[in-house]
């Protein structure tokens, strides 16, 4: 099983291979999955920048390509030292349809961390729930 420290390594990894010539911003992301593993994303700009994905969805795809559908926890991270920062409000309700059960770390670029979690991150958030039938 995967463990904390190993979580905000990965993170602080993806954040260095993010492609934002653009934004200058470069984002990571580590998912843990219920089996524990560990699966990284970055984000990734367009010139089209309607068309950039952010680190968070491109470590959920990834996982989903994988095979994985349950999560435990996320840690993300940026090149901003002085606070944490959470993901953007698209990347909290695609993290959403996969429950709100998760650990968020939001992790400064030295690995101190804020444990949050999804439900905090986005209350009362749109899900699968709401689109089942009565």
């Amino acid at each position: 099983m995967a463990t904390f420290k190993e979580l905000v390594s990965k993170c602080l990894q993806a954040r260095d291979m993010a492609y934002c010539p653009y934004s200058r911003f470069p984002v990571g992301a580590a998912i843990l999955t219920a089996d524990g593993a560990i699966i990284t994303g970055c984000n990734v700009e367009n010139a089209s920048y309607g068309l950039t994905v952010c680190a968070e969805r491109t470590a959920i795809q990834r996982a989903v390509v994988e095979g994985h559908r349950q999560f435990t926890a996320i840690a993300v991270t940026c090149d901003i030292k002085d606070r944490f920062v959470g993901p953007c409000g698209a990347c909290r309700q695609v993290l959403m349809e996969f429950g709100s059960d998760w650990i968020v770390y939001l992790t400064k670029p030295d690995g101190s961390y804020k444990e949050t979690s999804l439900s905090e991150l986005l209350p009362l958030a749109f899900s699968p729930a709401h689109l089942e039938k009565n």
